[in-house]
């Protein structure tokens, strides 16, 4: 065919209709398309949006000595002003990601065509197009799924960006809202969990390596994937020599510097005190709700990171040893065949594992962990210094210190005697220590036994206490404070768990939390005044605005005379009873009370002891009450080394000053006749100095001694009362 027959053809093809039509289609789909931008333009973000920039920020919560010791975030960012964030910083990321940012309005078409055509020729989408502003546009407001339509609509937003704000601002929006990796927004986040440093402080390799992690954070890690960190690292450093923005020799040293983390930071994303932290948030939560995760607050707390620090260190000293003794205690049979599966049962029988110590250790060690709850209070304003609420948060978030309810055993006695002495019982009065039958709780009928066995005649409270003797306060509460004043004292002195009014309760038989029993014992330290332990000094907004700042809650609950009587006996118990071990053995000399507590089959141990800075409570045992913590695993043994240690390095830490309790007016010391506890006089064969309150004092010179003057003459007495709630 010719080549004039073939225009001709053409020519008869190429019609005035069909011309019509493929302009009327042309046309159609003109319109059809700009119907869609507009569309596209109406799901756009608003210039209300855009112009209300209202990131997410992440709170921090601080202790009391100026430590951040845990962050709530969905997002974890921190804002950086842009005059904060270094030159070397800002010019990797521009030369990285964006070299001609201050010269596009959003975006940039050249560049764009050219990853166009670079995609169709590789049939890739693997090319990056987005200007800086683009790709803010899309982490503030869009999706990061890869469509044509969401490309239009991530250039419109940037040009909107561009015309809402200023180039300055827009970097510095981006700097601070971009992913750094590892669950980190913003360059002030970045930098703490990979270098622990301030964006001020960062070195050339450390800006670079944060800038390399914007491309994928995911995939670019540094804890994960150092090898990838570290070429796209290199390639910012290329670039930003490339662009003149750094030497060869800035260039050649930076490429020959390793990455630089701080490894420890990965794992310790759980933040100091993490049972206190976590019950903090519990409360907060509740208050704030999600405005707590992302609102920016800053929450000042009463935690004191060196007790935490002394806290911590105390039970990594001593609690995998009493593991150990529990273990060897629980060692047998009928234990271990509860935790073992039929597969393992199959493979071996019961007497073969027994046989295992190793692998029964195993076990026990896990499905029979000891646990522990340790609460150190300030007596004075009730600041909760310092937190424990478990071996290992996270093993268990399940906080022992808040929420757990354990018998006390002796460590409750100090409330019985409590009653005792504020209603004229003083430390001399004596009751007998003889065998007695105690009502129980479930109506039944208990002989309790001291836990040395011993009998013998009357014995004073002092001893009594003293020596942690289960027949004495038995008999106190039997025949002189009846269990309902008891149950009275000792939610006045700050118990909120049920207890019943039963004998049984003088031997601590009713469930109480530890942090209420360690408040209550701050009371003796307070002078007789409770302070509701608080966890919050204050809590700001993100402009620095106080939301919150708590009173503490102070009520008097006891004559500061009973107090000082308290204390004066719980001395004789940490320094000559079942508390002696912390003089002895781990030379605790401040002046100092203390009391233990042991619970049936050495279930519970608890020690709690206080000087007037600072009251430290210790519980230790087996969620599982049914366990045992071993033969003779009293609270002297188990409870008393970890809280004492505790508290003696808190005071050495601090550098509190040895201070002494203060004795009130009310409270005199006298010489007395151990025989007939009246005032001594010259002829006494056995006079003991012993300390009344003054309404209570003995008002005769002792009358069975002959040989003194004033034989049986009378010192005026105020009339006995009691004093009740």
């Amino acid at each position: 065919m010719s080549f004039k027959s073939r225009i001709s053809r053409l020519t008869d093809f190429w019609t005035p209709k069909l011309k019509k039509r493929l302009l009327i289609a042309f046309i159609s789909a003109c319109i059809l398309f700009l119907i869609w931008v507009i569309y596209l333009g109406s799901t756009l973000p608003s210039l209300e949006q855009l112009e209300n920039y209202n990131p997410e920020l992440a709170t921090k919560v601080f202790s009391a000595d100026s430590v951040l010791i845990k962050e709530f975030f969905t997002e974890r960012r921190f804002y950086t002003p842009l005059d904060q964030i270094p030159d070397t910083l800002k010019q990797a990321v521009l030369a990285t990601e964006d070299h001609r940012f201050f010269n596009h309005w959003g975006i940039a078409p050249a560049r764009l065509l050219k990853v166009i055509f670079l995609d169709i020729i590789t049939l890739s989408r693997q090319q990056g197009a987005s200007t800086l502003t683009q790709q803010l546009a899309r982490r503030l407001y869009l999706s990061p799924q890869k469509t044509i339509t969401r490309k239009i609509r991530e250039m419109m937003t940037a040009i909107q960006i561009e015309r809402t704000y200023t180039k300055p601002e827009i970097l510095e929006m981006y700097l601070n809202h971009m992913s750094f990796a590892h669950g980190t927004y913003g360059v002030e986040a970045g930098a703490q969990i990979f270098f622990n440093k301030k964006p001020q402080e960062l070195t050339l390799p450390e800006c670079a390596l944060l800038t390399a992690n914007l491309q994928r954070p995911a995939t670019l890690n540094p804890f994960r994937y150092p090898d990838r960190a570290l070429a796209r690292r290199n390639l910012v450093l290329g670039r930003m020599l490339e662009e003149g923005l750094i030497s060869h020799h800035r260039y050649r040293t930076a490429m020959e510097t390793d990455l630089g983390l701080v490894v420890e930071n990965e794992i310790n994303l759980m933040g100091t005190a993490p049972y206190f932290t976590e019950w903090l948030r519990q409360n907060l939560q509740k208050e704030y709700g999600w405005d707590l995760y992302k609102g920016g607050m800053n929450i000042y707390t009463t935690l004191d990171a060196r007790v935490q620090a002394c806290a911590d260190s105390a039970v990594a000293e001593f609690l995998p040893k009493i593991q150990r003794i529990s273990n060897h205690s629980l060692r047998e049979k009928k234990v271990l065949s509860n935790y073992l599966t039929p597969e393992q049962l199959n493979k071996r029988s019961l007497d073969q594992w027994m046989k295992d110590y190793a692998f029964v250790d195993s076990v026990l060690n896990d499905r029979c962990a000891v646990q522990i709850a340790l609460i150190a209070l300030n007596p004075k304003n009730g600041h909760i210094l310092a937190m424990i609420g478990g071996r290992d948060f996270n093993e268990s978030k399940y906080n022992r210190a808040v929420q757990a309810v354990r018998q006390p055993g002796s460590a409750f006695k100090p409330i019985v005697y409590t009653a005792a002495v504020d209603n004229g019982y003083m430390p001399c009065y004596e009751k007998l220590n003889q065998p007695i039958v105690v009502q129980q709780l479930d109506g039944t009928r208990w002989a309790p036994k001291n836990y040395d066995e011993s009998l013998s005649g009357r014995t004073t409270l002092r001893e009594g206490l003293c020596r942690s003797l289960n027949l004495v306060t038995a008999r106190l509460v039997q025949e002189d404070i009846p269990p309902r004043q008891v149950v009275e004292y000792a939610h006045n002195m700050g118990i909120t768990t049920n207890l019943d009014a039963v004998d049984a309760l003088a031997l601590g038989s009713c469930g109480v939390i530890p942090l209420d029993i360690t408040a209550a014992y701050g009371v003796f330290a307070n002078q007789g005044v409770l302070v509701t332990p608080n966890a919050i000094v204050r809590v700001e907004d993100k402009y620095g605005n106080v939301l919150k700042k708590p009173a503490p809650q102070v009520k008097g609950v006891l004559r500061e005379e009973t107090a000082y009587i308290m204390v004066d006996l719980m001395r004789t118990v940490a320094w000559q009873g079942t508390g002696a071990a912390s003089v002895s053995v781990y030379h605790f000399y401040r002046p100092a009370g203390g009391k233990t507590g042991t619970t049936n089959e050495y279930t519970d141990a608890w020690y709690i002891t206080y000087t007037p800075q600072m009251v430290v409570g210790v519980w230790v045992g087996h969620d599982d009450p049914a366990l045992s913590l071993g033969e003779k695993q009293t609270g002297s043994v188990a409870a008393l080394p970890i809280a004492v240690t505790c508290i003696k390095c808190a005071h050495d830490t601090l550098g509190l000053p040895i201070e002494d309790f203060d004795q009130p007016a009310g409270v005199v010391r006298l010489n007395i006749c151990n025989e007939t506890k009246m005032l001594a006089n010259e002829a006494c064969p056995d006079v003991i100095n012993e300390i009344f309150d003054v309404r209570y004092q003995p008002d005769k010179v002792c009358d069975v001694h002959t040989g003194h003057k004033n034989k049986g003459e009378h010192i005026p007495r105020p009339q006995r009362r009691r004093t009740h709630f």
